[in-house]
């Protein structure tokens, strides 16, 4: 349930996370190692076309993919260097 609360607190974060993938994939802090993993999250979830709730069930269809995107920002937050998650007041 912590996890859960955690997930909603992050949508309120969602203006941050532009700036904070930037500076992830551009600055020389992130090993690259971390920026293959992270963009090959990203690009699987835009290219897989599995859902777990499909969109057609407009709202409910939608939320499962936020929640999804969710997800895999939470994963990059914690890959990436404490100093920049500070910076963009992520953690």
């Amino acid at each position: 349930m912590k996890k859960f609360f955690k997930r909603i607190r992050l949508i309120f974060k969602v203006k941050r996370f532009v700036p904070f993938l930037i500076e992830f994939f551009t600055t020389g802090l992130v090993p690259l190692k971390q920026k293959i993993i992270s963009a090959g999250l990203i690009i699987g979830y835009f290219l897989l076309p599995f859902d777990i709730i499909p969109d057609f069930l407009t709202l409910i269809g939608i939320v499962d993919d936020v929640g999804v995107l969710l997800i895999i920002f939470q994963q990059i937050i914690k890959m990436a260097p404490a100093e920049l998650r500070e910076k963009h007041k992520l953690k």
